[in-house]
């Protein structure tokens, strides 16, 4: 017990004298899973630490609708701000699960405070650094107990979870925990056993209804593996797992495949789930699919977030390549305009040089933007596009990707940024890239939906809201400038415009750049924003290739590559790498 407070930011200027009395201060509280700890409005009678389990913060909001706040692990404390502010308590918070609270009364709290007054200066630094940080933003504490639910008995759940387990030791002690190794063991053992553990899997096979039920209680988060190629059902626990408690404990389905993906299959296991997140382990890759699964689940992962910014997007190619000959493993992609085109290449896990030759085909020897028509509503059918898309990416859903995707879109019905993680590929990478006058927008459902770069042109808001660890954002449409080398009623002879553009030298922009421009620099301002949210964000220097220089593709490249060598070197050479 001593070990643990002593690792709690709240406490650690006491000394073990001081650490040994809060330890005998502290009273033990069993919470069930749903059960309030203290409503809003109450007086702050004590603070409480999360000793297991996890809790949620609510504000209530005029209209009796509960806004969240932030989730609570073990280790971390909940009340403390009310009861050293001496007011009544701001929120209300209940358990996510059955969860054991450790109570810290307000007398017991004051005795410490006037015997080692050195704490209260550190707590009242603390709870002001809690009021500072991130003011508006949720909150999120990792995952650290998970239930791994078989769908039944012809799934390698067991295989799985000692394929996860060996994983997770690497960030620290996992313990595996099943029906037989928990039998003739108590709530309390199981208490201790995630008290000395970094992670737990409790792991429910098909048919031990009563330990499942168990798992489900205990857990931070669900682990849902079923055999990819099956018929598609319910599992046992799935009103429990669909309750409407339940949307703040993750829900994770596993699809197993024998080989690779099937098409198709994703969506209709998700249909089960509701809300669920969704991963694949492929026959072939099973190793390195876990692995990503391991990060994604405790927020030790990669996200990768790709710009528009017409033919200059080509340089996300030579990007990724960089990426990939330093080591660093993508695990989730998201993008918008040309940013989602490539970004689903490297969801599909193209190497290289699949990229360049599928890309090239498409867009340089593919002519996407040469099917022109009358202008009624875009300067080009899009049919090409739609073709071209087709024929590169096929039938599959956006679901059935091997890592993890979002398209987004602008709707311009509903006035909002879009985020599409399922659905026909090629469909809402045809909607993401719709500049809006040079393509047709995608009319589906009603709902008119254009290029997502006219509303989010680095979309890294939806990566960071699905608690990804680190961003890596590409941005390749910022410092792009629309000029022209002519007066308005200063213009040269028809003749003389004509013989300028023939020989490339347009005094000036035609109308394709006009408008793929107008479409982005709305964007622009919002997007400084989002860049500050990156991990490491790459703006590589493009201004020599036009948006619509498709045949710079090469060049394009080439400069994204050498760009992202440089920047990673200059990195591994200030963290002391030869």
């Amino acid at each position: 017990m001593q070990t643990f407070l002593r690792g709690i930011d709240l406490f650690t200027p006491l000394d073990g004298g001081g650490i040994a009395e809060l330890a005998g201060e502290l009273q033990a509280r069993m919470l069930l899973g749903g059960a309030v700890l203290f409503d809003e409005g109450e007086v702050a009678d004590a603070l409480y630490i999360v000793r297991n389990g996890g809790l949620a913060a609510y504000r209530r909001e005029a209209d009796g609708v509960l806004t969240l706040l932030g989730l609570l692990g073990a280790g971390e404390v909940a009340g403390e701000i009310s009861l050293i502010a001496r007011t009544p308590r701001a929120s209300l918070v209940r358990a996510l699960r059955d969860s054991v609270v450790l109570r810290l009364s307000a007398d017991s709290f004051h005795r410490l405070v006037a015997k080692y007054p050195q704490a209260m200066l550190h707590s009242v630094g603390v709870t002001a650094r809690h009021l500072l940080e991130r003011p508006g933003e949720v909150r999120y504490s990792a995952p650290r107990t998970f239930a791994i639910l078989a769908h039944d008995a012809g799934v390698d759940a067991r295989g799985f979870a000692h394929a996860l387990a060996t994983v997770l030791s690497r960030y620290g002690s996992c313990a595996l925990i099943d029906a037989a190794v928990a039998h003739g063991h108590d709530a309390a053992w199981l208490h201790e056993v995630e008290a000395t553990h970094r992670y737990v899997l409790l792991l429910g096979d098909a048919g031990e209804t009563a330990w499942r039920a168990h798992c489900a209680r205990q857990a931070d988060a669900f682990l849902l593996p079923a055999n990819a190629a099956d018929v598609a059902s319910a599992w046992p626990e799935v009103a429990y797992i669909n309750a409407e408690h339940m949307p703040l404990r993750a829900r994770h389905l596993v699809l197993l495949h024998a080989g690779d993906i099937g098409p198709g299959r994703a969506p209709q296991w998700l249909a089960q789930v509701r809300g669920a997140r969704h991963h694949h382990v492929r026959g072939g890759s099973a190793g390195a699919d876990i692995e990503r699964i391991a990060r994604l689940l405790i927020g030790r992962s990669m996200g990768l977030v790709l710009s528009g910014g017409g033919a200059r997007g080509f340089a996300q190619i030579g990007i990724v390549r960089a990426l990939r000959e330093n080591g660093q493993q993508i695990d989730c992609v998201g993008g918008t305009s040309i940013g989602a085109i490539i970004g689903a290449g490297v969801a599909l896990d193209w190497s290289v040089e699949e990229m360049f030759y599928n890309y090239r085909r498409a867009f340089v020897d593919g002519r996407p933007l040469r099917d022109y028509t009358f202008p009624f509503i875009s300067l080009t059918r899009g049919r090409r596009v739609a073709h071209l898309l087709r024929e590169a990416f096929g039938d599959r859903d956006i679901s059935d990707l091997p890592l993890p995707f979002y398209a987004v879109t602008a709707n311009l019905t509903a006035g909002t940024a879009q985020v599409h993680r399922s659905g026909p590929l090629w469909l809402w990478l045809r909607a993401a890239s719709a500049i809006p006058g040079v393509l047709p927008p995608v009319f589906h459902h009603g709902e008119v939906y254009v290029d997502g770069a006219v509303m989010n042109n680095l979309p890294v808001d939806p990566m960071r809201e699905a608690r990804v660890g680190d961003i890596i954002g590409i941005d390749i449409g910022a410092d792009d400038v629309v000029r022209a080398q002519v007066e308005e009623f200063a213009l040269p002879s028809a003749l003389r415009l004509a013989w300028q553009r023939l020989c490339r030298r347009p005094l000036r922009p035609g109308i394709l750049n006009i408008l793929l421009r107008a479409g982005m620099v709305n964007a622009e301002t919002a997007s400084a924003a989002r860049r500050a949210q990156t991990s490491l964000l790459l703006a590589p220097p493009m201004g020599d290739i036009g948006l619509l220089d498709w045949h710079e593709y090469e060049r394009a490249i080439a400069t994204g590559y050498r760009f992202a060598r440089e920047v990673l070197g200059r990195g591994a050479k200030s963290r002391g790498v030869p």
